[in-house]
């Protein structure tokens, strides 16, 4: 690795991984030589995840395949603790709403007290997955709504296996 080696981190519980997702990790890959996906292993805030971390890495993986310098790997550390173990000094975040602005303000200032040489980047959502979440596609999924075309096709296939009527 050379010393302007540039390595990023997205970290996520991709419960499950979206194409929104997928853009802002796809953007990332164009800004850094390497992304390391990291999706977060016991996520604290969302709570029991409908996939398990394996399969939510597998769902990454293939989903990145085509996109060179892009590695999933779980984790369960502070977000900051597991960058610098990537050798990462940049964590990537898309932003869709006000919303998700005001949790990853609060998140980046608690990030830089804890490690000040790790900083957040965050690319703003493309207009067609401005409204995408993983929370809205289960729900979507639970009561039959249409999938295709927001998730890659093998998690739209395991969301109606999990959740369809």
């Amino acid at each position: 690795m050379t010393p302007d080696h540039r390595i990023a981190v997205c970290p996520g519980s991709y419960d499950p991984i979206t194409h929104g997702h997928l853009d802002v990790i796809s953007r990332a890959s164009e800004l850094f030589d390497e992304v390391v996906v990291g999706v977060v292993n016991m996520p604290i805030r969302k709570g029991a995840t409908l996939f398990g971390v394996d399969e939510r890495l597998s769902f990454i993986s293939e989903a990145t395949a085509h996109l060179p310098g892009v590695r999933a790997v779980a984790f369960s550390t502070l977000v900051v603790d597991f960058a610098r173990a990537e050798g990462s000094k940049v964590i990537v975040k898309g932003l869709r709403a006000i919303s998700d602005f005001e949790y990853e303000f609060e998140m980046h200032q608690l990030n830089r007290l804890q490690a000040p040489d790790v900083d957040t980047l965050y690319l703003m959502a493309s207009p067609q997955y401005s409204f995408l979440s993983s929370s809205g596609i289960k729900e979507l999924a639970m009561f039959g709504g249409a999938i295709e075309g927001l998730v890659p096709d093998r998690v739209a296939a395991r969301l109606k296996e999990e959740l369809g009527r």
